[in-house]
């Protein structure tokens, strides 16, 4: 006999076929049977490997989706699958953000390509004759951009018809050729990481390989501060917009967080958190009124965070999360949720009890063969059932959108602790599918250049 729990989510996956809205121009790659969703229940554990199997009826041959096999959990449903694949020719996508209409990519060719929010549809793309896209980061209006030449730009890229985003400026400005020199000293000298942009101060943050941080005042169009933060590349910058904290990670294997002095447009570093020897190069910022929690992911495969006090304002270290079996290479944290995308080519889905720091691993992501290299997210809705969206862009050339559905935890029997013994046991064997381009790449030592 099935629960009234099982039936609700089957009828939700039939509800789901009923409702499937393919995007209109978003190409997918042939090679893939995995382009299909993954529709998977899968329980808080470290990894998703077996469970108990249920026959589902295949999709309509016209279209490109599949159904793999569903998997249940008598704890904490989590449904998720993949509605689109894209295998890009044109190299890498080294980063991806978000408008509330749009969906920009940043990669190895000098195009920034955007798509429509949240049914895919291609809008176009912004060419920049400056190389390679590293970093790029969307605000309202406006979306900032870093290139090869070690310069940001600023576009606006307000709604039209036919969607024509206007460049704004470019920082450092080009000064007169016979007043200054043709490399302006406020300009990073090596690649642009990472950004950061602070909503209450109108201040853009970059963070470089040559380990500096720079401040920029877009208003007024020039950098207000220039620090160096770190003895390794600067991988990642976040900013707590409550109190104004800039939090850094790098290479050197240290997080440390700086604050602008009153008043100034300096900053002074305030703490150091420094736990490994491991790169770390990735950070993520959970805020609500009650809690403030800082995840760092680095290149050991952990995923490290640090709860606020709210007397002192001190962040002590409260844990790691573990399950990834290669480095840790993208965060996002959602509310109570964190999203982690590895070397393993995998995305976990990670949640945070409500009370305390206890985390559990809800879902493992799998589709990707070759390293997750940046992660977005939109919120869909946060009813009953939480509906996301996540854009993921891996180093096998494939940009996917995941739509992740979470079931509120109920109470269940607990299972045979044999078989769940076996069944971890099973999961921690388990190991990442590489494609052999990423591993040729991995040999030689050059994947992250």
């Amino acid at each position: 006999m099935e629960s009234h729990g099982e039936v609700d989510l089957r009828s939700f996956m039939d509800e789901e076929r009923k409702n499937i809205n393919l995007p209109r121009r978003l190409s997918f790659g042939a090679h893939q049977n995995s382009a299909e969703p993954r529709m998977l229940f899968t329980s808080p554990r470290p990894s998703s490997a077996s469970a108990t199997s249920i026959p589902i009826r295949p999709m309509s041959p016209e279209t490109p989706w599949t159904l793999s096999p569903v998997r249940t959990s008598p704890t904490q449903p989590l449904l998720y699958h993949c509605i689109a694949s894209l295998h890009r020719h044109e190299g890498n996508i080294f980063s991806i953000t978000l408008t509330k209409d749009f969906i920009f990519t940043g990669s190895e060719s000098k195009r920034i390509h955007v798509w429509k929010q949240p049914d895919c549809t291609e809008m176009g793309y912004i060419r920049a004759n400056s190389g390679q896209v590293r970093a790029i980061l969307a605000c309202g209006r406006m979306l900032f951009t870093t290139h090869s030449d070690c310069k940001i730009r600023v576009w606006n890229v307000s709604i039209t018809d036919n969607f024509r985003p206007k460049k704004i400026t470019t920082l450092p400005q080009r000064k007169s050729f016979f007043l200054f020199p043709r490399k302006s000293t406020l300009q990073h000298r090596n690649i642009i990481s990472c950004l950061a942009y602070n909503h209450e101060e109108k201040l853009l943050y970059t963070g470089s390989w040559d380990r500096t941080v720079k401040a920029w005042n877009i208003s007024e169009k020039h950098c207000v501060d220039s620090f160096v933060a770190h003895d390794g590349h600067v991988n990642a910058i976040v900013i707590n917009e409550h109190d104004g904290c800039v939090f850094t990670c790098s290479s050197d294997g240290s997080v440390k967080i700086w604050r602008r002095v009153f008043g100034e447009s300096s900053h002074i570093l305030t703490m150091t958190l420094k736990f490994q020897l491991s790169p770390v190069n990735a950070l993520a910022l959970s805020l609500s009124q009650s809690t403030c929690l800082l995840y760092s992911g680095s290149s050991d495969g952990l995923i490290n965070f640090w709860e606020k006090e709210k007397m002192s304002g001190r962040y002590n270290h409260g844990g790691f999360l573990q399950g990834h079996h290669f480095a840790i290479l993208c965060l996002i944290a959602i509310g109570d949720l964190v999203f982690s995308g590895s070397e393993d080519s995998t995305i976990r889905v990670w949640r945070r009890e409500e009370g305390n720091c206890l985390h559990s691993c809800l879902s493992v992501i799998e589709g990707h063969h070759g390293p997750v290299r940046c992660l977005a997210a939109s919120l869909e809705s946060d009813n009953v059932v939480k509906s996301l969206l996540i854009y993921s862009a891996s180093l096998d050339q494939t940009f996917k959108v995941w739509r992740v559905k979470i079931y509120p935890t109920e109470k269940a029997n607990l299972e045979d602790p044999v078989k769940d013994q076996q069944r971890e046991a099973v999961e921690f064997e388990m190991s990442p599918v590489l494609s052999p381009s990423w591993v040729e790449k991995k040999l030689q030592a050059d994947h992250f250049q």
